[in-house]
């Protein structure tokens, strides 16, 4: 059983590193570690400015919807 587990919690580590779910999480240990007093911006916050930052770049590509 514990060995099922541990193949699970790889997969789920994976799913979330490839699809940006962790995206947040890395942000919020990264603000932790370099300023602890630092206001952290919100989950919905952080993704709407990083979807505002990939929508703006021309090297991603054109988003017609």
């Amino acid at each position: 059983m514990s060995r099922l587990r541990h193949v699970l919690g790889r997969a789920r580590f994976f799913v979330r590193e490839f699809s940006g779910e962790a995206a947040y999480d890395h942000y919020v240990a990264h603000a932790r570690t370099h300023d602890p007093d630092a206001r952290v911006r919100s989950r919905r916050a952080f993704e709407r400015a990083r979807t505002d930052a990939r929508e703006g770049d021309p090297r991603e590509g054109f988003r017609c919807c």
